[in-house]
């Protein structure tokens, strides 16, 4: 049975990364000593060992082991093995070309599918998704294939933001971008607001925390879902 944790950010403001999201996660790994982390986002650049140690000390708060997958050199294996994953946020593009350059998505998607807890923020969060194609990234690198995990039956646009009706900026709201993408695409795109996530438990998929979600569907109204709503219906 499916039990993963979709979240729209790490960190929300004046909080330190991962906060707001520790009694969760807590619960969500409560049968894992030890959870693999993949760094391959890589935000703002940094290394993998970085990343790692930041994840390290944030899990610690709740008495849990992190390695990252880094440090192995048969990194499918390390997946295969896992108690419980976390995908970090960053660049989705960079994320992606390295999954593939593994040969990690397929297995990635098999242990999640089989019931191996996960979470993903961010860029970790977009890969749950049909595709990357709603990532509000730069393709810094180019991916094989914009492909990925298909662990819910939609894509996500996490950090989703409302247009600022304050703001001189004239640049494309998310909104407009996500309209873009269904001129050539029917998949419904869900947009995750910071400090809201989804809790995957089998085939039920519950929107948590205290901001609604907005759903877009090719040549329909967007629709506002409160939270508590389930989107299994989302297809």
């Amino acid at each position: 049975m499916k039990n993963i944790l979709i979240a729209s950010t790490s960190t929300l403001a004046n909080e330190n990364y991962l906060d707001y999201l520790l009694p969760e996660l807590q619960l969500h790994f409560q049968n894992c000593n030890t959870i693999l982390f993949i760094p391959y986002a890589r935000p703002g650049g940094i290394s993998h060992k970085e990343y790692t140690a930041m994840v390290r000390l944030a899990f610690a708060k709740i008495n849990k082991e992190i390695i990252g997958i880094h440090e192995f050199e048969n990194t499918k294996l390390a997946v295969k093995k896992a108690e419980g994953i976390f995908t970090g946020g960053g660049n989705t593009f960079v994320l992606v070309s390295q999954l593939y350059k593994n040969n990690l998505m397929e297995t990635l998607t098999d242990v999640v599918k089989n019931g191996t807890p996960y979470f993903g923020t961010s860029a970790g969060s977009n890969i749950c998704g049909l595709t990357m194609q709603t990532t509000n990234d730069m393709p810094i690198v180019y991916p094989p294939s914009f492909q990925t995990l298909g662990l819910v039956p939609f894509n996500l646009n996490p950090h989703y933001l409302d247009p600022d009706t304050t703001s001189t900026h004239m640049g494309e709201t998310r909104e407009t971008r996500i309209k873009e993408y269904h001129a050539f695409n029917t998949v419904p795109v869900l947009g995750l607001r910071e400090g809201s996530w989804l809790d995957i438990k089998g085939d039920s998929i519950t929107l948590k925390g205290n901001l609604t979600a907005r759903l877009f569907r090719q040549n329909q109204s967007p629709e506002e879902l409160e939270s508590g709503t389930d989107l299994s219906f989302v297809k």
